[in-house]
């Protein structure tokens, strides 16, 4: 998961451990990017806004680097149309609005990596 705010990282960390994922969270998108060995990540949970890139800037910089990318999940308290039909058609398998249902987050989850 990459996200700024640090409660939302830890309530996102101890949700996704409760029912049985593995979370590694990250402060940036520069900080996702730093990862050389990405193997491992399932999915992308990313926060639209953020200092430095954006999400969706990272979803373009993924999106442009080749190789495929695990499906990404946009969680965001920005979620007009515009950003919404940006980060769909780049490909993100959902955008949810936060504060996020944590039912509502597993499902989309649990459909992304199936999808995956």
């Amino acid at each position: 998961m990459v996200d700024d705010d640090e409660a939302i990282r830890e309530a996102l960390d101890d949700l996704l451990r409760s029912v049985g994922f593995r979370c590694r969270p990250f402060v940036s998108a520069e900080d996702f990017l730093a990862l050389a060995d990405r193997t491992g990540i399932a999915c992308i949970i990313l926060d639209v806004r953020m200092p430095g890139l954006s999400g969706l800037e990272l979803q373009d910089r993924l999106n442009t680097e080749g190789g495929g990318h695990p499906p990404i999940l946009f969680m965001t308290s920005y979620a007009d149309e515009t950003t919404r039909l940006r980060a769909l058609g780049g490909g993100a398998c959902d955008v949810l609005g936060k504060p996020v249902d944590a039912h509502v987050l597993i499902a989309s989850l649990n459909r992304a990596i199936a999808a995956g």
